[in-house]
């Protein structure tokens, strides 16, 4: 079930709420919980058994490491996290190492072909940080298993994130206020996020889909489709990020930010503090740093860069072509500290111009199905084996696609949200809009709802992660 379709937004979320807020105080975890089973186990209904199993494993150890303490703590840590990443790389891994391992040795050793659970990229890390956070002395141990279990498998961000961390949350799993204001803030969120994804995203997405059938490429059109295919991620993700954020509003709950405005960054060590933001501060918390971060020695300081990008690129999906993603910013990142830095922050609007294309072209690369696949599209980006640089297919779909992309790129700066808070200011302006904003919104529901209904192209691109 995805939240850009009418089973979840007409039939499952007004149940889910209904049961929720008629639930006395001491029972909201469990109704969330069993929802959120629901919700999961809607397509896949053997997966919320490996979920339950990982959630009960980190319960377990999460009181037994608090309890012992010392050195034991420790191997209970290593043991939790070796269960849980062990999972991960059965279900999401296996099938890539075997393929490399025939490449590399001539065998035919048979793939195992698992069917990798939703979201078992985005729970393993909330595991994991959580039996870390209580060996380290962070949080408390959960002592209570359905609270543990409705913090891991909350419908509103287990499938693609944030990733919230249980230090971010674990009073709120006790004790959260409930209010009018703070659920008309959560569905206000919920909407424009999943205006973004179906009005915006689905459209971007359907464009690449055209690009990728042409038979009429030429290097206008392979620009427009790097453009297209970036700003479709980003819509696709931070639009998912926007409706779990409002769902937990709604639920009583304050999730992280995930995005902020990543393109309009000067650098590209800007766009990773904007982008994907509980990842980054994750790899951050529980691999750089207990790495030695920039405290140690150059080398090994470089080293746990490129590590965390090679960990980042890999954990995105079993492909090379998202190990290569990650290191191509693990290594333009280590360029910048060094030398680049230093000379963007004199260049002025340069600084935009520079990290435009490096964007575009890395999500080229993201994106491709292949690392030969990549290598073609972005030879092909500047003109490679005689490409024209102009054909009628490319300039008929920069036509056709021409408002929606104005408007992707409108929304993926601050100019709209800040013009809105301008207005707000003023008073006049504000009552107008406090008085039309539900009408809005109304409207762009029933917008949202036809195009569902309408349309085929819906897919949401970090379920495969």
């Amino acid at each position: 079930m995805v939240f850009s379709s009418i089973p979840f937004l007409y039939y499952f979320l007004p149940c889910a709420l209904l049961l929720y807020f008629a639930a006395p105080r001491k029972l909201k975890n469990t109704v969330l919980l069993l929802t959120s089973m629901v919700f999961y186990g809607w397509g896949e209904p053997k997966f919320v058994f490996v979920m339950l199993l990982t959630v009960f494993q980190g319960y377990l150890f999460g009181i037994l490491i608090e309890k012992s303490g010392g050195r034991r703590a420790g191997v209970y840590l290593a043991v939790s996290a070796a269960i849980s990443l062990g999972m991960l790389g059965y279900c999401k891994y296996a099938d890539f190492f075997i393929k490399n391992f025939n490449a590399v040795t001539g065998l035919s050793v048979p793939l195992l072909k698992v069917t990798l659970p939703i979201g078992i990229s985005f729970y393993t890390f909330q595991i994991l940080s959580y039996i870390a956070d209580v060996y380290r002395g962070s949080v408390p141990a959960q002592r209570n298993f359905i609270n543990m279990a409705a913090y891991i498998a909350m419908f509103p961000q287990l499938i693609a994130g944030p990733i919230v961390r249980y230090a971010d949350i674990s009073v709120q799993l006790n004790d959260r206020r409930h209010s009018f204001e703070k659920c008309a803030l959560g569905i206000r969120r919920f909407i424009l996020g999943l205006g973004k994804k179906v009005l915006i995203a689905n459209a971007l997405g359907e464009l690449c889909s055209i690009f990728r059938e042409s038979e009429d490429k030429s290097v206008l059109f392979f620009w427009l489709y790097a453009a297209a295919c970036a700003l479709q991620i980003y819509f696709d993700f931070s639009g998912y990020s926007d409706m779990a954020i409002g769902l937990g509003r709604i639920f009583g709950f304050d999730f992280p930010e995930n995005f902020n405005y990543p393109f309009i960054s000067k650098s590209a060590t800007e766009f990773w503090r904007r982008w994907h933001i509980s990842l980054g501060s994750w790899f951050r918390d529980y691999v750089y740093i207990p790495l030695g971060g920039n405290r140690v020695k150059r080398f090994r300081w470089l080293c746990n860069l490129m590590i965390v990008w090679f960990l980042t690129g890999f954990w995105h999906g079993a492909e090379w072509n998202f190990i290569v993603w990650g290191l191509f910013f693990g290594v333009l990142l280590i360029l910048e500290k060094l030398a680049l830095m230093k000379i963007l922050e004199k260049t002025g609007i340069l600084r935009y111009i520079y990290i435009v294309p490096v964007v575009l072209l890395s999500f080229v690369l993201f994106d491709a199905a292949s690392l030969s696949e990549a290598w073609i599209y972005i030879k092909s980006m500047f003109g490679a084996g005689g490409l024209p640089i102009v054909s009628a297919e490319g300039l008929y779909y920069l036509k056709s696609y021409c408002g929606i992309l104005i408007i992707a790129f409108l929304g993926a700066t601050p100019l709209i949200s800040a013009g809105i808070r301008k207005l707000r200011e003023k008073k006049t302006f504000a009552k107008v809009l406090n008085i039309m904003e539900p009408v809005v919104l109304l409207l762009l529901m029933l917008v949202i709802t036809g195009y569902i209904v309408d349309g085929s192209f819906n897919p949401f691109l970090y379920f495969r992660f």
